[in-house]
């Protein structure tokens, strides 16, 4: 594998400069032309209302909802955005606004029906070069921070981290995201399980509320250097063995300081995944008839970094930490990859939307029930349809200590649950039958009281958003009331309207 050099033993912190709109939501009550605005002639400078830019603004990743806005902001600063919205407040009848960063939402969740999107990625034109600034201090290297702008996309973060030997410590699968659209949702990958989801790892945010006021909020975090990562794949057909081996290995944080780094999971069901480069070409007949064998596998993702102070010994330390799993013996696979290499292996290649529509669940379900969702869900509900389709489906668990509760984002109450993705690419022919099976899984899990959480749920009635939310209903919606009284910002989300 390549090498560089890097500085050993020194910590980013993440400070996140961003201007994201809050994930709170608007009422939408009547139309207003663009020339209703009394707003600064750079404003109205920069509303466009082509027919071109509204129709890709009411277009999201999922390819299915379309909901067109009356015109789009393509702000040259962050006063342009809080002139917006301080102007829609001024209205009689308020605007809705959504913001639209690499519109990687499914269900139209940054769309703003016959209101203003605020297309997020125009700032970076304006930051001449600038939306990712490292501060290193070189006495203290503890006190060193990226100044990131919310537009900017995590695998331009990456890199121009790794360039000081620095590196923010959780991550999303796709780094092709927005800073400001993952962390507005926590932003989780198999990093989460040790470091919390991405929010729980920001030093500051810079936040324009629904008033259109700047507001800044901190909680400081420190994190590591590495620059190689020692990746394994084991393979199980016994669900028991694979959930119980990823529970251990999430145990072992904190009181193991030589415990993996990642922990994810994937199924595959009748067919691959299409992540599949990993495994080596001359064992995929191998593991195809394993598969044959057991209908579903099951796939433990494992991450272990490194760097030149303890290269010679990540072996030791990978056999010791597999020592005793559950794995079907002789179907483990390792790589030695770059950090940023890995960190992009999960993700689909390319950027922007996709060729076809986008069929989407991801559910929080509590520990003491993921057998329930392996026997009702993948056994019963995937693999007995044996629907055909381009995608993934993730199984791993996290910890709920590295989750801060006064987090709006909704999760079970047990110290261990786990993220229960599937994520497919279908086409328009087959989008409802997949959508039916979405439902499907959805009411096996209210008819089983299973207490599972939406993770980015598509639109519910308010009574559903209220059980959603459970116990911090209230503080939502106070919060809500407090900072976008209007309820302008992000319709797309429907939980007030």
């Amino acid at each position: 594998m390549a090498r560089f050099s890097i500085l050993e033993n020194v910590s980013l912190i993440l400070l996140i400069n961003l201007v994201i709109i809050m994930l709170t939501n608007a009422i939408i009550t009547t139309h207003h032309p663009c020339s209703a605005f009394h707003a600064s002639t750079e404003i109205s400078n920069n509303l466009v209302c082509d027919n071109v830019t509204l129709t890709l603004a009411s277009t999201d990743f999922g390819l299915t909802i379309h909901e067109k806005p009356l015109a789009v902001l393509e702000p040259t600063s962050i006063t342009e955005i809080s002139e917006l919205i301080k102007v829609s407040n001024s209205l009689s009848t308020p605007i809705t606004i959504a913001a639209r960063g690499q519109a990687h939402s499914v269900h139209g969740q940054a769309m703003a029906r016959e209101g203003i999107v605020v297309n997020m990625t125009h700032l970076n034109g304006y930051r001449h070069g600038k939306g990712v600034v490292i501060f290193r201090d070189e006495k203290d290297p503890w006190n060193s921070y990226a100044d990131v702008g919310g537009e900017q996309v995590w695998s331009d973060v990456l890199n121009a981290a790794l360039e000081y030997g620095l590196t923010p410590l959780s991550w999303t699968d796709n780094l092709f995201t927005s800073v400001g659209g993952t962390l507005v949702n926590a932003g989780v990958g198999g990093q989460t399980f040790k470091f919390g989801p991405q929010i729980a790892n920001v030093y500051e945010l810079d936040v324009i509320t629904g008033k259109g006021v700047l507001v800044t909020c901190s909680a400081k975090r420190k994190s590591k250097l590495f620059y190689g990562v020692k990746s394994l794949r084991l393979l199980y057909s016994d669900f028991s063995a694979y959930s119980k081996d990823q529970e251990y290995l999430i145990s072992l944080n904190g009181r193991n300081d030589n415990a993996f780094d990642a922990v994810e999971g994937f199924l595959m069901i009748n067919q691959w995944p299409n992540i599949i480069s990993f495994f080596p070409t001359q064992d995929l007949p191998r593991i195809n008839s394993l598969l044959a064998q057991h209908n579903i596998l099951y796939v433990l993702e494992l991450a272990k970094y490194y760097n030149n102070s303890t290269q010679d010994q990540i072996d030791l330390d990978v056999e010791r930490l597999v020592t005793g799993l559950k794995y079907v013996p002789t179907f483990k696979y390792e790589k030695d990859v770059l950090y940023q290499n890995f960190l992009h292996s999960s993700e689909n290649p390319g950027q922007g939307l996709p060729e076809g529509p986008q069929s989407w669940l991801d559910i929080f379900v509590p520990g003491s029930r993921i057998s329930d969702i392996n026997e009702g869900v993948f056994k019963n509900i995937i693999f007995k349809q044996n629907l055909t389709a381009n995608g993934i489906i993730l199984a791993f668990p996290m910890n709920r200590t590295k989750w801060n509760d006064k987090m709006s984002v909704a999760i079970p109450d047990e110290q261990v649950f786990y993220l229960v993705s599937v994520l497919q690419e279908v086409t328009y022919d087959t989008l409802k039958t997949f959508d039916e099976q979405k439902n499907q899984i959805l009411e096996f899990c209210k008819d089983s009281g299973i207490g599972i959480k939406q993770y980015l749920p598509r639109n519910k009635t308010h009574e559903e958003w209220i059980q959603h939310f459970g116990s911090k209903w209230q503080n939502f919606k106070d919060t809500k009331n407090k900072f976008d009284p209007k309820r302008i910002l992000a319709p797309g989300q429907g939980i007030f309207n």
